[in-house]
């Protein structure tokens, strides 16, 4: 029994071992079919990459940094004397002028001291009078009927109640002053906020809310910095005429609105070793709000007829940068290249390549010096460079095949942007380039 359980293993094990066998050394087509299988697999054949011509054009510099708008203007309206709010004279949101009555409050307590000082001054100006028509009587009397020392003492009181008249003149100026203070007015054009304290309620000077808030939006500022690195090139810039300021969203994507740069701050701050800048915008469309985070591209010089790459197309060896330039045979040749900028998105050579040859921008997994390519339009990604540019079973194609095409299209006018959020983005993205390709001169 043992040995027949024996025998009947040794017959499956060999059984299976025959059909591996079989699967790996069998006649599956010939050499033809196997050349066709491995150039499907990527093993054969062109390399299927993508490529763009290097242009020559104006490249604008710019300096990118975050920031943060603020009002040209803001005032917290607060009453200046204290009193029942007669009346709200403004909506929640409203634009007011300057000079627009806001709130009143109620004036009966100031106007009966305004009258007061009025009266005060009417009683002080009979008694004037009175003193100089006697001092008239006594100098025509003369030291006959008077001593002298009355008619310097009656002179000496005139004086005494012309000084109380113009006490009397400020006390009544004062006292206009406060009952105008219960009229509250815009001190500049502006937008109110929410209202702070309703209608009929008692309000004081020393109340620390005040009635609403009022932001001056248009125009705005932004208030942004950058790295103290690039101050020298900041300052020469600034130097030569007023600088162009965008302002984009927090994306990058959107540009909000155009403006100059006013300010450049007269120290750098030590402990972030950045510079902190002012910049103005007109804000017609109202797409800055105080408070609100923005980047902000400061334009500060322009390069004239340079040689300009994707930044997709530079690689990174031990003997420096170089980028694969697709020659008329359609095959790659490694070239060294010096760039002067760099950014993200565009790289700028002075010397390795001229404007008009074919660089190539995706594909570098498989490239080698002198390797035969297939070069794609852009429309559709490389299909023997990597299994992630294979279409999916549902026939559509992968998200890193429309990725590639989208870097491959470099426009007409391209820009460097630096900054502080600018570089950092560009390092981490070479740091992951590098480390993914590993190709090297």
């Amino acid at each position: 029994m043992a040995l027949l359980r024996w025998v009947s293993t040794v017959v499956v094990i060999g059984a299976i071992a025959g059909g591996v066998y079989y699967t790996m050394h069998g006649d599956s087509g010939g050499p033809e079919a196997a050349k066709g299988r491995n150039a499907r697999a990527g093993f054969g054949g062109p390399v299927s990459v993508l490529a763009k011509d290097a242009q020559k054009t104006d490249v604008p510099v710019y300096l990118e940094g975050v920031g943060t708008v603020k009002a040209l203007n803001t005032a917290t309206i607060r009453a200046q004397v204290d009193g029942r709010l007669l009346s709200v004279n403004f909506k929640e949101g409203q634009d007011v002028k300057k000079g627009d009555v806001l709130a009143k409050i109620d004036p009966a307590t100031y106007q009966a001291q305004l009258d007061q000082a009025v009266a005060k001054k009417a009683l002080d100006e009979a008694l004037l009078a009175n003193t100089k028509r006697d001092l008239d009587r006594y100098q025509k009397v003369g030291t006959l009927a008077i001593s002298q020392q009355q008619i310097d003492t009656q002179v000496a009181l005139i004086k005494q109640q012309e000084a109380q008249i113009k006490s009397d003149v400020a006390a009544i100026e004062n006292a206009q002053a406060i009952l105008g203070y219960t009229t509250i007015v815009a001190p500049f054009d502006g937008r109110t906020g929410i209202r702070l304290v309703d209608e009929g309620n008692l309000v004081h000077a020393n109340d620390s809310n005040g009635i609403v808030v009022i932001t001056q939006v248009q125009p705005i500022t932004a208030t942004f910095t950058l790295p103290q690195q690039e101050l020298p090139t900041l300052t020469k810039a600034f130097a030569g005429g007023p600088l162009v300021a965008t302002a984009l969203s927090t994306d990058g994507q959107v540009e909000l609105d155009s403006g100059t740069l006013k300010v450049i701050d007269n120290q750098v701050d030590q402990q972030t070793g950045t510079i902190k800048l002012k910049a103005e915008f007109p804000n017609d469309k109202r797409q800055l709000w105080p408070g609100q985070f923005v980047n902000v591209r400061l334009l500060v010089d322009t390069l004239k007829d340079v040689t300009v790459v994707a930044t997709e197309a530079v690689q990174r060896g031990p003997d420096g940068t170089y980028v694969f330039v697709i020659g008329p045979d359609n095959t790659a040749q490694m070239r060294a290249v010096t760039i002067t900028r760099q950014d993200d998105k565009f790289a700028v050579i002075a010397d390795g390549i001229k404007p008009g040859d074919k660089v190539v921008t995706s594909g570098f997994s498989r490239l080698k010096d002198g390797s035969t390519v297939s070069v794609s339009d852009g429309g559709s990604a490389p299909a023997t460079d990597s299994p992630h540019h294979k279409k999916s079973p549902d026939g559509k194609k992968s998200a890193s095949a429309d990725q590639n095409a989208q870097a491959a299209q470099l426009p007409t006018e391209a820009a460097l942007v630096t900054g502080s959020t600018a570089g950092e983005q560009r390092r981490n993205k070479h740091r992951h380039h590098d480390r993914d390709n590993g190709a090297s001169p």
